[in-house]
């Protein structure tokens, strides 16, 4: 699930992994690790510049998307989720 707040973008998955790693076009897809806390729920936040941008959890090796997002084609044959943010 995605929240968009005034001041940043916070990304939150409750699933039973021991690992998330957030991967987005706004750095080029390079992994940021999301926490997890006490009730196993991973998140992270970020302040993002206005645009569009897609992106996907790597879910302990595994690529997901969030469906919470509206989901568009990546080259790779899987699905990213898409992520719009305005001014």
């Amino acid at each position: 699930m995605v929240r968009i707040t005034p001041k940043s973008v916070i990304f939150e998955l409750d699933i039973g992994a021991d690992e998330v790693i957030l991967k987005g076009s706004w750095n080029n897809w390079k992994g940021e690790r999301m926490k997890k806390n006490k009730k196993g729920l991973f998140s992270k936040r970020k302040k993002l510049n206005p645009g569009t941008y897609e992106f996907g959890y790597m879910v302990d090796g595994k690529w997901i998307a969030d469906d919470s997002c509206e989901l568009v084609d990546s080259p790779f044959g899987s699905k990213n989720s898409l992520l719009k943010v305005e001014k």
